[in-house]
C-alpha cells in the first residue's frame, strides 16, 4: 500500500491530543470502481456501516461496495442505493415504535442527509493507513474529548460547532453523509442499531469531520494544548 500522505501524522497528533483509545476513522466516497485507490481490497463480510466503522479503527483497510453493506438503510443514507421503501416513507421506523405517527417518522426521514444512490463503494482505513485524501473523518470520543475538539473547531474562524441528529441512522448518515453534503462538521450521539450491534457504549458521542480542514483542527488542538 502507498504511503499515508501524512495521515499518521495527523491521526496520532489527534490520538495524543484528545486522549483516543481508537483510531479516528477515514471515509473515502468512489462514483466508480476504476477509483478504489491502489491495493485496497473489497470487505471480506457482510456487515453494517456502523460496523465496518469499527472494524477500519481496529486497524482494517477495505471498501465496501452496497453488497457488503447488511443495513440497507445506511447503504441508502451514503448514496450506494435507493432506500427501502418502507425506510423511506417512514413504516419502518414507525413500525419499530420509535414514533406516534407515521407522520413523524416521514417528516423525520425526510430531514436525514442523504446522499443521491450514485456511489460505487465506501473506503474505510484508520487514519494513520488512509493512502487517500479522506472525503469525511470520523471520531469516536467520549464527551469531554468532543469538547476539545469542538473548541479546536471554532478556534479559528469562531462560530458555532452543530449537533444535528434524530437518534437513528447515526454513523451513516448523521456523521458521514452530513458532513460530505454540507461540507461541514458534525457530532451525533449514536442510534440504537449501532449501539446494539456496532459496540457504540453507552459514553461514546461520533464526530464526523470534513477532510479538507483537518489540517486547522490540528493547528487548533497544537495552539490550545
Amino acid at each position: 500500500m502507498n504511503e499515508s500522505n501524512g495521515y499518521d501524522f495527523i491521526a496520532d497528533k489527534l490520538k495524543e491530543y484528545l486522549g483516543l483509545k481508537k483510531s479516528p476513522v477515514a471515509i473515502k466516497f468512489v462514483l466508480r470502481e476504476d477509483d478504489i485507490p491502489e491495493g485496497v481490497p473489497k470487505a471480506d463480510e457482510k456487515l453494517r456501516h456502523c460496523q465496518l466503522v469499527q472494524k477500519a479503527s481496529g486497524g482494517s483497510v477495505f471498501y465496501a461496495t452496497a453488497e457488503e453493506q447488511m443495513c440497507k438503510g445506511g447503504a441508502a443514507a451514503l448514496g450506494l442505493q435507493e432506500a427501502p421503501e418502507k425506510v423511506k416513507t417512514g413504516e419502518f421506523y414507525y413500525g419499530l415504535g420509535r414514533f406516534s405517527s407515521l407522520g413523524s417518522a416521514r417528516k423525520t426521514m425526510e430531514s436525514i442527509p442523504k446522499i443521491d444512490p450514485i456511489m460505487y463503494a465506501l473506503v474505510y482505513a484508520p487514519l494513520e493507513k488512509a493512502n487517500f485524501d479522506p472525503d469525511v473523518i470520523i471520531v469516536i470520543a467520549n464527551p469531554a474529548q468532543a469538547l476539545k475538539l469542538s473548541q479546536a473547531l471554532v478556534y479559528t474562524m469562531g462560530g458555532r460547532v452543530e449537533a444535528d441528529f434524530a437518534g437513528i441512522q447515526s454513523i451513516c448518515a448523521d456523521a458521514v453523509a452530513g458532513p460530505f453534503l454540507r461540507r461541514r462538521p458534525n457530532i451525533t450521539l449514536g442510534c440504537s442499531g449501532s449501539r446494539q450491534y456496532a459496540d457504540i457504549k453507552e459514553d461514546d458521542v461520533i464526530v464526523g469531520l470534513t477532510g479538507e480542514n483537518i489540517g486547522c483542527v490540528i493547528n487548533a488542538l497544537e495552539n490550545m494544548s
